[in-house]
C-alpha cells in the first residue's frame, strides 16, 4: 500500500548534500553567511530550502552559459 506524501519544502544537509552532489562540509561553506545558499534553522537543526537550492543551481547554470558566450 502506498501513501502520498506532499513533496519535501526542507531537506536536512546530509540530503541537500547529495542532492547536489557535493559533500556536507562543501555545502557548509557554501552556506550563508559564508557563501550564497540560504538555510533555515529549527532548533539544532539546520534545513535547506528546496526552492532555495534550485534557484542557486540556476544562477550557477547562467554564470557558466554567461562566460561560454563571451
Amino acid at each position: 500500500m502506498q501513501t502520498n506524501h506532499p513533496p519535501k519544502l526542507l531537506l536536512s544537509a546530509r540530503e541537500a548534500a547529495a542532492a547536489l552532489s557535493v559533500s556536507e562540509r562543501t555545502l557548509f561553506s557554501l552556506t550563508t553567511p559564508r557563501g550564497p545558499i540560504p538555510s533555515v534553522r529549527l532548533g539544532a537543526r539546520v534545513l535547506y530550502p528546496v526552492a532555495a537550492l534550485q534557484k542557486w543551481i540556476d544562477a550557477q547554470q547562467a554564470d557558466a552559459d554567461e562566460g561560454v558566450h563571451r
